[in-house]
C-alpha cells in the first residue's frame, strides 16, 4: 500500500531482540496485518538510553511520594529521568506520528496498569515513564497497547482514530481553513454520533459557533474536543441509533419491502445477531442505487480499509 500512515512502536513488538533476556514479542497481527497499511518506526527507550542487551529489569517504584524507576535488583540504578529525557528527545519524529502502539506492562512503555511497587506489594496502577511523557507532549495522538488489540472493540476504535488522525494531519500540511474543518466535520459526523450523539452534537453547536474566532484558536481547540469524544468507544447504542439516522436519507427511494428488511437487519445487530458490517454493507447497497452527496463524502461506512475486515467483529 502506498502511503503507508507512520506509526511509532515498542522495537520488541516487531520482533527486534531488545529485551531484558535478548528475547522479543514478536506480534503476529501487527506484523503481519497491520504492516499492511502502517509504517511502523521502531523504538526502545530502555535500550536507548543504554541499557545492555540482556540487562537487569527495571520496575516502578514509590518512594516520597513520587514515581522512580530502578532496578529490580539494584534500586540505585534510577533511570527515572533519563527515561524522561529520552521521551523529550524524540520529539523531532514523534509530532510526525499518526499513532502509537506500546508494550504492556512494561515500566517504560506500559500505557496503563504497569506494576507500581509500595514496599514489596505492586499495584497495577502505574504508566511506564517513556510512555507517560509521550502522551503528556501529544494528549491527541492515538496510542494503545499491543496486548489490548485483542479486543474487537479497542482495536477498531485505535485504528479508526488512526486513520482520523492521518487525515487531519494531511489537511493541516495542506491549509486547514475552517472551510475545510468544516467539510471535515461534515465526513465525520456519523462516526461523531456512534461514539456518544450528546458530545457529537456539542461538538456540532461547538464549531458553528467558533466561526466568528480565528482559525488559529479554533483548530487546536476543535482537535482536542474530537479526539476525546473519539477515545469513547462506539456502543452497540450508538451505532443503532446512527444507521437509523442513515436509514432516513433512503426513505423516499427504497421500496416498504427493502424497508422492512432494512429495520429487521438492524434489529438483528441491535440483539447481537449480526455483527456491523451487515446492515452497513446492505445500506451500501441501498445507497448505490440512490446516490447521496453527502453520504458518499462520509467516512462513516468506510472508516478504514475493508481487508482489515474491523467492522466484522462488531
Amino acid at each position: 500500500m502506498d502511503n503507508k500512515i507512520s506509526i511509532g512502536i515498542s522495537s520488541c513488538l516487531l520482533g527486534h531482540k531488545v529485551r531484558f533476556d535478548s528475547g522479543h514479542k514478536n506480534n503476529s497481527y501487527i506484523n503481519n496485518t497491520l504492516s499492511e497499511y502502517f509504517d511502523f518506526i521502531p523504538f526502545c527507550p530502555e535500550v536507548e538510553i543504554g541499557l545492555g542487551i540482556p540487562r537487569e529489569t527495571i520496575r516502578l517504584v514509590l518512594l516520597d511520594d513520587k514515581v522512580h524507576c530502578v532496578g529490580s535488583k539494584n534500586p540505585d540504578l534510577d533511570v527515572t529521568d533519563r527515561l524522561k529525557d529520552c521521551a523529550e528527545e524524540q520529539k523531532t519524529w514523534q509530532q510526525n506520528l499518526s499513532g502509537y502502539i506500546l508494550k504492556k506492562d512494561s515500566p517504560s512503555c506500559g500505557m496503563e496498569r504497569v506494576r507500581l511497587y509500595k514496599g514489596d506489594m505492586p499495584d497495577r496502577i502505574g504508566v511506564g515513564i517513556y510512555a507517560q511523557k509521550l502522551m503528556e507532549n501529544y494528549p491527541n495522538l492515538p496510542v494503545e497497547e499491543e496486548g489490548r488489540l485483542g479486543d474487537a472493540i479497542l482495536r477498531e476504535n485505535f485504528i479508526q482514530r488512526v486513520f482520523i488522525y492521518a487525515r487531519w494531519q494531511k489537511l493541516a500540511v495542506e491549509g486547514l481553513s475552517l472551510q475545510t474543518l468544516n467539510r471535515f466535520h461534515a465526513q465525520h459526523k456519523y462516526i461523531f454520533m456512534s461514539h456518544n450523539q450528546a458530545m457529537a452534537k456539542e461538538l456540532g453547536h461547538w464549531l458553528a459557533q467558533a466561526h466568528a474566532e480565528e482559525p488559529s484558536e479554533v483548530l487546536p481547540q476543535y482537535l482536542t474536543k474530537m479526539m476525546t469524544l473519539l477515545k469513547l468507544r462506539a456502543s452497540r447504542k450508538g451505532h443503532v441509533n446512527t444507521l437509523h439516522h442513515l436509514q432516513g436519507y433512503l426513505k423516499n427511494f427504497i421500496s416498504a419491502d427493502d424497508k422492512t428488511e432494512l429495520v429487521d437487519i438492524i434489529d438483528q445487530y441491535r440483539n447481537g445477531l449480526l455483527p456491523l458490517i451487515v446492515p452497513i454493507t446492505l445500506l451500501r447497497h441501498h445507497f448505490r442505487r440512490f446516490p447521496n452527496d453527502y453520504i458518499t463524502d462520509s467516512y462513516y461506512m468506510k472508516p478504514h480499509p475493508k481487508e482489515l475486515m474491523l467492522l466484522n467483529s462488531l
